[in-house]
């Protein structure tokens, strides 16, 4: 049976420990290890002392049940610590509390703080009022009564939002045994200056002199959520260089400031997956955020000449990079990749790093149909969009290129013996690129060629199926979202820009624009990085 309650601690950095570095690690590694186990941890919240006290800071993790405190799945954690949280938290005054939850009540107007955004979380107040029982007769019984009563009072307040009553919890064994109330109250409310008094309701001296002792009382306002997804670019923007290098012991989350902040992670999908993500340029919390979708076969790297240009024309942009399901491997049992699923990554990956609403997405081929997807599907959630080099339905022959691709990928040549993901690669980037580029440019076909060839070779079997099926014509018009259609001259011979500008007037409620990209073919961005600054910076 499950028996709800909280992971509740205050702590203190020591004076020789820099902010910046204990928020770094704080939002970056301790917080998202756990938020990513929800079957334990329904949230995680920070709070920052409001009343001029010590402890300054304190975080509390809602439990699903407080038995799962005691599996190895949360006690691995602490027992597994990285050298750098071993060094961090050795330099903060930490006191961990469990507590099993006795009673809620709420305000109509409550919202669980994790379904807020950050703009609408961060400033809610929390008041806590903390009793030790003493060894008298009935004074667990009358020490709950009293906060039954003190809670009523409490809730009359003008803008309080919650109470929760909490004990010691079982796990707690041989400590003695306390309450706490938590009251949480909107930004805007009337508890004022006069909080101390306020919570001092009916009953206070009776359950004082008799029953319970009080041994804290304290005002925090909340000040960071926490996600399954590593961050913080602001505080790891502060750190010098050689403090801010970071890896996870299983390689799969990075951070670096040098010689700008950068955070590689990963976030998990609703069927198991892990999506490798990379969140960099402006590290303002607040900053707008651009998304890339990538080709199909490609990286998140496929953006690099493109993404160092934004970063000089458009330093104001937060810039979000993600590898596509396929890329790196696929659910099990395997499933073939559909659009909606495409998208519907992306929005899992918005929802674990708290972004509500990007101000841009670029795609470009099967991400280019992602982002229209995308933009049809979740308008609420973008700004506006640029989709390039791409076509808003599937055709029957496309469908047997795809499958005569795999076969070729599945297949070691017969001349050399290496894999046939390679020989593909070769095809794809001949097929892909204008003639100009695979002529003048050889290490951009060398480079792209390697990152096509560096494929998993079942992800694509599953992956390209995004492609096979689909069509988002009748859906079109509905269109609520600004965009632009970009692609290169030279894509399919020229073909894909008559394709684009025969239905680029379906789009909204009026069309939206086409620019071509000179002497680039199905990768604009990749062949001719200026270019398609030209094409887009008009947008941005």
């Amino acid at each position: 049976m499950a028996n709800p309650g909280m992971l509740y601690v205050t702590m203190q950095p020591k004076p020789g420990l820099p902010i910046e570095k204990f928020h770094e690690w704080y939002n970056n590694e301790h917080g998202p290890t756990r938020l990513r186990l929800p079957q334990i941890f329904s949230n995680g919240l920070r709070y920052r002392a409001a009343d001029g006290k010590e402890p300054t800071f304190m975080a509390a993790y809602d439990v699903t049940s407080m038995s799962h405190l005691e599996t190895e799945t949360y006690t691995s954690l602490r027992a597994n610590r990285s050298p750098r949280e071993a060094e961090t938290i050795g330099q903060v005054d930490v006191k961990r509390y469990f507590w099993d939850l006795i009673s809620t009540k709420e305000s109509p107007l409550f919202v669980p703080i994790e379904q807020l955004t950050d703009d609408e979380a961060e400033g809610i107040v929390l008041l806590t009022v903390e009793r030790k029982l003493k060894d008298t007769t009935n004074a667990e019984a009358e020490t709950i009564k009293w906060y039954d009563e003190h809670v009523n009072m409490i809730s009359k307040i003008p803008g309080w939002l919650r109470s929760r009553v909490l004990k010691t919890s079982s796990l707690e064994t041989g400590v003695p045994i306390s309450f706490i109330a938590l009251h949480e109250f909107a930004k805007d409310n009337e508890l004022g200056e006069s909080h101390q008094a306020a919570s001092r309701t009916d009953g206070w001296q009776d359950v004082e002199d008799k029953y319970a002792t009080l041994t804290s009382q304290r005002l925090y306002s909340l000040f960071y959520v926490f996600g399954p997804a590593p961050r913080d670019l602001y505080n790891l923007s502060q750190l010098p260089p050689a403090d801010s290098v970071f890896k996870s012991a299983d390689s799969t989350t990075a951070t670096s400031n040098d010689p700008a902040a950068v955070i590689t992670s990963y976030v998990t999908t609703p069927d198991g997956l892990s999506i490798p993500y990379r969140l960099e340029g402006n590290p303002d919390p607040k900053a707008p955020t651009i998304a890339f979708c990538n080709s199909l076969l490609t990286s998140l790297h496929m953006w690099d000449p493109f993404i160092a240009i934004l970063k000089t024309q458009r330093p104001q942009y937060r810039i979000l990079r993600y590898d596509h399901r396929g890329r790196h491997a696929i659910p099990s049992p395997p499933t073939p990749a559909t659009l909606a699923m495409l998208s519907s990554d992306l929005n899992s990956l918005l929802t674990a790093l708290r972004i509500p609403k990007l101000d841009t997405l670029i795609g470009v081929s099967m991400g280019g149909a992602t982002t229209l997807n995308f933009a049809l599907a979740h308008s609420e959630k973008l700004g506006k969009f640029v989709a390039c080099d791409f076509n808003v339905a599937s055709s029957a022959a496309n469908t047997s290129a795809w499958k005569d691709r795999i076969a070729i990928a599945e297949t070691p040549s017969a001349e050399d013996g290496k894999p046939g993901i390679e020989k593909l690669a070769g095809q794809t980037v001949e097929r892909w690129f204008h003639p100009s580029t695979m002529q003048r440019k050889p290490d951009t076909v060398t480079w792209m060629v390697d990152m096509v060839a560096a494929n998993d070779v079942e992800g694509f079997r599953y992956g390209c199926q995004a492609l096979w099926d689909y069509d988002m014509k009748a859906q079109m018009g509905g269109c609520e979202v600004p965009g632009l259609l970009v692609v290169g001259e030279g894509d399919g011979k020229g073909a894909l820009v008559k394709a684009m500008e025969g239905f680029r007037g379906l789009l909204g409620s009026g069309g939206v624009k086409l620019a071509v990209v000179p002497e680039a073919g199905h990768l604009p961005m990749c062949e001719n990085p200026e270019g398609f600054w030209d094409a887009v910076k008009e947008i941005l």
